[in-house]
């Protein structure tokens, strides 16, 4: 009987469970398909699961164990239906439809409510299922490839009411008005505030600090400028968890309301408020946007920046990911707008470009650029976006890197060479997303020897209203040329300054090679 010992913890379990006693039998009878994909997944950081055989038996991998929490180690050979039944209207039809037809899933962002830690949770899911077949062509299992995106899609809907809340109490002039303004716009988000109230004219007291799963909080708006007495009373919801992100969102609230107070007391109040709502924003924007990590090659260093002016969230945004083949993606793009429906949008192509990326076989920028016009055509929202999504891989003899990108109608990426030279990467770029489903998409690609870098940007650092776009673009070769010394990190943080204040959100990404 084959040993599974190399694997460590849930190899361990593999080698402790009676397979002999599940539909898949004894690993010894395993089929050579099921063997061959179980050693594939079990090497993958991934979250990898097969459902095998007609009975649909649960094998998967470690990632997978920690994705459904206490339904480990039980799940392990058990079958689909019997680990999840709250979610088998779900995904049961989607499973037969696999076997019947023989043809992939795919949903983004979908709803799917699991008991995973003791009671039924609001959980979210990017997922595909794909047959999987021997060399007969038969089917005999489904690979289930997951992302959980809940805090994706949490902090989406969090920036998008807290948007809505600014908006509507950001003219207002009475603190009566606070709680008739804010009332609609937290009551229409039911699922993270089931229940809630603002009391006047009574400071309830604040509790002992606790706060529980399906509870009641309370949060004082009373500040010393107002000096009127005023309660946000919640229930939370009782399928999330009362964490960091959850309660500092229920203060983010308290934090409006009691700012818009203020504002009704006087017109400094109001300008307070104004500042506090663009945090927010940043915030929930910046909360959306990836950290580089330390010591990778090549070197990556971003910042986002809004605009001067502008108290709302933009539709600027960076990402970068490892794909399955283990080269680094790098996007940059922006969707027009600076409200909520911007943001949404930008959080929207961000995720499927990600989703697009992750599940293309050795893809390089022109396909995912196709697979995001396919997506967004799908999604039937009318948003237009540019982008240029980039791709590192290989390390040449010489140390170089590769990179490949291409270019849905952004300002073209700037090479900075180990020498100090600044060039503008000036490819043919294609229509911008979300135009045309059939655009024709070109990939580029150059080599990056060690110390050079190249500039991913929006358009806000170049634009400038009444200034031609050949100016500001002759302006950033200029300013970059000879600043090859500084890090990516200086190198961000320098043309920051040199742009001073913009009229529009920035955001930029350096990686040197």
């Amino acid at each position: 009987m084959p040993s599974f010992a190399a694997f460590g913890e849930i190899g361990r379990l593999y080698d402790e469970t009676d397979w002999s006693s599940t539909p898949v039998g004894d690993p010894s009878q395993w089929s050579d398909t099921l063997r061959g994909v179980v050693d594939r997944m079990l090497h993958t950081q991934f979250v990898v699961t097969l459902l095998w055989g007609p009975e649909l038996v649960l094998v998967y991998n470690a990632a997978y164990a920690a994705l459904i929490g206490d339904k480990h180690p039980a799940a392990l050979g058990a079958r689909t239906r019997d680990v999840f039944p709250e979610a088998w209207d779900l995904i049961g039809p989607m499973l037969e439809g696999v076997g019947a037809t023989s043809h992939s899933t795919y949903v983004e962002d979908t709803l799917l409510p699991l008991e995973r830690h003791g009671f039924l949770e609001e959980c979210y899911f990017t997922f595909s299922y794909s047959p999987v077949r021997n060399l007969d062509g038969e089917v005999e299992g489904i690979v289930d490839i997951t992302t959980e995106t809940t805090a994706q899609v949490l902090a989406r809907r969090r920036l998008w009411l807290l948007t809505q809340l600014n908006e509507a109490l950001a003219d207002v002039h009475d603190i009566a008005a606070v709680r008739e303004l804010a009332l609609p716009v937290l009551r229409a988000e039911a699922r993270d505030l089931p229940e809630v109230d603002i009391v006047l004219g009574t400071q309830l007291p604040g509790g002992d600090g606790k706060i529980e799963r399906g509870g009641l909080a309370t949060f004082p708006l009373q500040t010393a400028e107002s000096g009127d007495a005023a309660t946000l009373v919640v229930r939370l919801s009782d399928m999330l968890h009362p964490d960091e992100n959850y309660v500092g969102f229920l203060r983010l609230i308290s934090a409006a309301l009691r700012q818009s107070i203020d504002r009704a007391r006087s017109r400094q109040a109001e300008l307070r408020e104004v500042a506090a709502q663009r945090d927010m924003a940043e915030a929930f924007q910046r909360s959306l946007l990836p950290i580089p990590a330390a010591g990778n090659r090549p070197d990556v260093a971003v910042r986002y920046r809004p605009a001067a002016e502008q108290a709302q969230v933009g539709g600027d945004w960076y990402d970068l990911f490892r794909i399955p083949d283990g080269s680094l993606m790098v996007v940059i793009g922006d969707v027009a707008g600076h409200d909520q429906q911007s943001a949404a949008a930008m959080a929207q192509v961000r995720n499927m470009t990600r989703g697009v990326a992750y599940t293309l076989d050795a893809a390089t920028p022109a396909p995912v650029l196709r697979g995001i016009d396919r997506a967004m055509a799908g999604s039937a929202a009318d948003v237009v976006a540019t982008g240029v999504v980039a791709q590192v891989s290989g390390e040449a003899d010489n140390g170089a890197l590769l990179l490949r990108w291409s270019n849905a109608g952004h300002p073209p990426p700037v090479l900075l060479a180990a020498d100090g030279t600044a060039t503008l990467l000036e490819r043919p770029a294609d229509l911008l997303l979300g135009l045309d489903v059939d655009a024709r998409r070109d990939d580029h690609e150059i080599e990056l020897p060690p110390g050079a870098s190249v500039l991913l940007y929006t358009d806000g650092l170049v634009e400038r209203r009444g200034v031609p776009i050949a100016d500001g673009l002759a302006w950033l070769v200029q300013t970059l040329t000879g600043q090859h010394g500084r890090s990516p990190d200086e190198l961000c943080d320098y043309l920051l300054d040199t742009a001073s204040a913009t009229e529009d959100d920035v955001a930029l990404l350096v990686l040197r090679a």
